[in-house]
């Protein structure tokens, strides 16, 4: 399954979600605003795994990460075995989800309920007292995109980052609402693609892609 396409009538983001943490087997909320937490060893396998598929697959021709440390490692995995830099953009961080950062969804639920529901209700509710809410997420990656998009047309490029900056980038494309961000399964280590022609609308061509973990 090749992930990139033509690069003369199209540019293509390959979307990577990071490897596991310590925090991911248990659906814990890891944003920008808590622990930065390194890969687990599953983690790291993953992001080998992943490495050795893109690298077979031979189409990527750049690589841009979160400066989160889950995503700088997975991004360095697959940059090693391609030959390329990692470019470091801010604007692939995580949400920060304020007071709720290390907790479940179902331990943020009871401790803070109309909280909870307020931010599943609007993506202009804040998280967790603090926390950002979904659309600032949306503004700081729709510029990421944009900045790749420009610097890298007609290529593909692998977008190494976390579940809400992931989600935000395909339901963009997909010109979803904001409370599909909660109906789409992005795993650790995960494989999306999004396709921009040079004219025309975007579309998603695969996602939550874990073949080459199995």
């Amino acid at each position: 399954m090749t992930l990139g396409l033509d690069p003369g009538s199209t540019t293509t983001l390959v979307l990577l979600r990071h490897g596991e943490t310590a925090l991911t087997p248990g659906k814990r909320l890891s944003g920008s605003g808590g622990s930065d937490p390194a890969l687990s060893e599953t983690g790291s396998r993953q992001a080998e795994a992943t490495a050795a598929r893109l690298a077979a697959d031979g189409t990527v021709r750049a690589v841009a990460s979160s400066p989160l440390r889950r995503c700088r490692e997975t991004a360095a995995a697959a940059a090693n075995r391609l030959g390329l830099p990692v470019e470091i953009d801010d604007d692939l961080r995580e949400a920060d989800f304020g007071v709720w950062e290390g907790l479940t969804f179902a331990e943020v639920r009871a401790r803070y309920p109309e909280e909870m529901a307020a931010w599943l209700r609007s993506p202009a509710a804040v998280p967790g007292e603090t926390g950002e809410p979904f659309e600032a997420v949306t503004r700081r990656v729709e510029s990421a995109r944009d900045r790749l998009l420009t610097r890298y047309s007609g290529s593909t490029v692998l977008v190494v980052s976390h579940v809400a900056p992931l989600r935000t980038l395909i339901r963009l494309a997909l010109g979803a609402p904001p409370e599909s961000l909660f109906r789409m399964e992005l795993s650790a280590a995960s494989l999306s693609t999004v396709v921009y022609p040079s004219a025309g609308d975007a579309s998603v061509r695969f996602l939550n892609d874990t073949s080459h973990l199995r």
